[in-house]
């Protein structure tokens, strides 16, 4: 008698048009197992998610084309009944979905509704199909809020979405996937984009509701750390299909396809420092002239032979004593309350060098970064570039600074204008500071970057909706380069991409560091990440700086309990 309690037989998934037919998923069987965890592996566009939101049935069914077979095994009175949930209705379907097939999705901020109270969205799905009153549904998600170990349930309960933490909403989420007590549940990258502390605790969270349950589970993520942490057996997806399918061990000890060969490479090695990544592309064999990836490694000694050259030189920035608070609606005693987001910072950074920027979410980095552009004004402390005070700039000395020193934001697509090409993209900073005198010119220096981030000159007339979200980041890094910039913050620049395309970020960034003369702030909370592309790291904590030390010294021999909670909780393959 077979153990299993889904299996997907032969699935072809096509989306269906007028002008073409796209194949997502091309003949992928795979069983789930009670009790058991299956790591689904893949770049954004494998198919990945396809496949699961497949089994929901949750792809728009008039542009969809179904192949193959999704049997889902139950037990009712002692009796074994086979259901094809391809072939359900509508209605039939919502007896499984979310009652014995819950789901977690990617992005908690946009699953959730923004307009309704956390517990009032768990109660409604508990009423729905629980058939409880109002008073057992409400009893029922505390129940839950606790189990997901939320700090307080009660607050939680009342709060909005926007109220609550990335790390919260992702346990709201999980707490609303376990609310009817599903036999699978499925969990779409939801880690991706957390802190690696708050990731560690998801993980753990879910293994520990897995084996009170005996639930089984479909983890779906792009890094294979992340899965040797939780799965079973683990399925690797490239380009719609099953290129390997083994137990976790066996897919870690003797990988077999070339393209899990560099999943496994692209992950950042944190015992050697390489000067570059491998990638994918280094070991697929689509292209033969292609040299085998080697392994060139800067020894500690040549990274302390660096930063004296660095130190032999002035700072490029100071930043003396920085603060930043921002005024709270409520006030105490007639008096206004302050949040403390940034205390009493200072460092120095040197020309050449990139600076690590460590944290977790909520610590300050990101309002630090905007901060030494004036994009958030200081409320004290001094900003000194190039002996200038930043801080006491004119509008129009402030302009000027900004050709200097550029930013490449997080979100590659909210920071694109949806309505411009990227041509024009690139080109309106060039035009606002006067970056030579037409725009052919200037048409001509676009297409020049555009190959310096590997893109192609056909891009500049596309939009950004029409680009991965590696692509959309390497137009970002284009326009920041626009300008000729000296000095260059890198906010959180990889860290919703996959680890793929993250090395080739990463790389692309050094090699231009090197080309264009550039220095760096990197900010992260990925303390691997860090590591690699940075001389020295800051960590912050509270909005203050707790650690700053030589890279590869930080890491080895932390002086702090939260730096060593950091790097205990990047994910490491065993």
């Amino acid at each position: 008698m077979s153990n299993s309690i889904l299996e997907v037989t032969d699935l072809s998934v096509d989306f269906v048009s007028k002008e073409q037919t796209f194949s997502a998923v091309k003949g992928l069987s795979y069983k789930l197992e009670k009790g058991k965890t299956l790591g689904i592996v893949g770049e954004s566009g494998s198919g990945k998610s396809v496949s699961v939101l497949s089994i929901m049935r949750l792809l728009p069914e008039k542009k969809v084309r179904y192949k193959g077979e999704i049997s889902f095994y139950q037990q009712e009175d002692g009796v074994s009944t086979k259901t094809d949930l391809l072939h359900l209705s509508e209605k039939q379907m919502r007896l499984y979905r979310g009652n014995r097939i819950g789901m977690i999705f990617q992005e908690p901020m946009t699953s959730l509704n923004p307009s309704m109270r956390c517990g009032q969205q768990i109660t409604e799905s508990i009423e729905l199909h629980l058939h409880l009153n109002k008073a057992k549904a409400k009893e029922r998600t505390l129940e839950l809020f606790k189990e997901v170990l939320l700090p307080d349930p009660f607050k939680t309960y009342r709060a909005y979405p926007h109220e609550i933490s990335g790390g919260q909403k992702q346990r709201v989420m999980i707490a609303m996937a376990m609310s009817c007590n599903p036999d699978v549940l499925i969990a779409d990258e939801p880690t991706t984009a957390l802190d690696v502390t708050v990731q560690k605790a998801i993980l753990e969270l879910m293994k520990q509701l897995q084996q009170k349950h005996g639930m089984s589970i479909i983890f779906i993520t792009h890094d294979l750390g992340v899965v040797s942490r939780i799965a079973d057996d683990v399925l690797v997806m490239y380009q719609g299909k099953n290129v390997e399918y083994k137990q976790k061990q066996m897919i870690f000890s003797q990988p077999q396809h070339p393209y899990t060969q560099g999943l496994l490479a692209c992950r950042i090695p944190v015992d050697i420092r390489l000067k570059r990544l491998p990638v994918v592309s280094d070991f697929l064999q689509e292209q033969p002239s292609t040299q085998p990836f080697v392994k060139e490694i800067i020894s500690p000694e040549v990274c302390r032979q660096q930063l004296d050259r660095l130190f032999a030189s002035e700072p490029l920035l100071r930043v003396q004593h920085l603060n930043k608070a921002y005024p709270l609606s409520r006030k105490m005693f007639g008096r206004r309350i302050y949040f403390p987001a940034v205390q009493d910072v200072s460092f120095d950074v040197y020309e050449g060098e990139t600076l690590g920027l460590a944290g977790e979410s909520g610590c300050g980095k990101t309002t630090l970064g905007r901060i030494l552009l004036r994009l958030t004004e200081p409320s004290s402390g001094s900003i000194i570039y190039k002996d200038t005070n930043i801080c006491a700039l004119s509008a129009h000395r402030l302009r000027l600074f900004r050709k200097e020193a550029q930013i490449i934001f997080q979100d590659p697509y909210s920071s694109l204008n949806p309505r411009y090409t990227v041509g024009n993209a690139i080109m309106e900073p060039m035009k606002l500071h006067g970056i030579l005198s037409n725009d052919a010119q200037r048409k001509q220096r676009v297409m020049e970057l555009l190959h310096k981030v590997n893109l192609e000159e056909r891009h500049f007339y596309c939009y950004p909706h029409e680009f991965s979200g590696g692509q959309r980041q390497r137009i970002c890094i284009a326009r920041a380069l626009a300008v000729n910039p000296r000095f260059i913050i890198c906010d959180e620049s990889v860290s919703a991409l996959d680890v793929s395309v993250q090395a080739q970020v990463l790389n692309l960034l050094n090699e231009l560091k090197e080309e264009f003369k550039l220095t760096y702030i990197f900010i992260s909370h990925d303390l691997s990440v860090v590591k690699f592309m940075s001389q020295r790291v800051m960590v912050m904590k509270n909005g203050r700086i707790v650690e700053l030390n030589e890279a590869d010294k930080l890491y080895a021999n932390p002086q702090t309990d939260y730096c060593k909670q950091l790097i205990a909780a990047i994910p490491v393959i065993n």
